[in-house]
């Protein structure tokens, strides 16, 4: 299988909360994408891996998104040593990526972190030949590196290195995210409060998109960081065109 962007989160959810408005837009450009989650979220006050599970296949069908995995690493206890690299390198040539979006570098959550050091060395080591993997199927698997690895910003404001207008697709965005409702503004749900779960919190992500979108003056954008220089061809691919 190849598609276009494969958007990775280390727990359900991240991807919806910092990159789904980016799926989106290029969803409406034609293009293909994936989710992928490296856990189940199983550290979480709220839910259960099942729940979690549930609420991650509802929030793919609102964005769109037809193939979405999860490889079920441990949560909280990840590391970015072989075996987990192993793992996801296979991941990695299954998909076929052109862009890979994954975790932020630096984060409140220690595993939003480790998740993008493991991210990025797994994407790199896909393209080595001598690592050998294979499918679900037995089959030796080819080499594949994505051309791009971007990281998504989270709870934590970082410098973006560019920013994405996703100003049509912010209902939705967060439609995709109220999807989780044992994570989110749920005033119903008998289970502890938790830093995520009240409604002061939606208002801050909706708040960093807004502020991501004064940058480029668009209503609504997330932010990306690149340990890699992005290339142009000219001058042209820098012009932002404000409708």
């Amino acid at each position: 299988m190849t598609i276009d962007i494969l958007a990775i989160g280390v727990h359900p959810d991240d991807v919806e909360l910092s990159c789904s408005g980016t799926l989106l837009s290029a969803l409406a450009n034609g293009q293909s994408c994936a989710i992928l989650d490296l856990t189940r979220g199983e550290l979480g006050t709220r839910g259960t891996p099942a729940t979690r599970a549930a609420e991650a296949q509802a929030s793919a069908h609102i964005l769109g998104i037809q193939h979405r995995e999860n490889l079920g690493m441990a949560d909280g206890f990840l590391q970015n040593d072989e075996a987990h690299q192993r793992q996801l390198i296979a991941a990695i040539r299954y998909w076929q990526p052109t862009i890979v979006l994954a975790n932020a570098l630096a984060d409140r959550h220690p595993d939003h972190g480790k998740a993008a050091r493991l991210v990025a060395d797994a994407c790199f080591l896909s393209g080595l030949r001598k690592i050998e993997t294979v499918d679900k199927h037995g089959q030796v698997q080819a080499p594949h590196r994505p051309a791009q690895v971007f990281h998504y910003i989270q709870d934590r404001w970082l410098e973006p290195d560019f920013v994405l207008d996703i100003s049509a697709h912010m209902d939705k965005k967060l439609a995709s995210i109220l999807a989780y409702g044992t994570q989110f503004n749920s005033p119903d749900n008998s289970e502890p409060q938790t830093y995520i779960s009240t409604p002061a919190f939606l208002e801050s992500v909706k708040a960093k998109d807004r502020l991501m979108g004064k940058k480029i003056g668009v209503d609504y954008a997330e932010g990306f960081q690149s340990e890699k220089t992005i290339g142009i061809r000219s001058f042209q691919d820098l012009i932002h065109q404000v409708t």
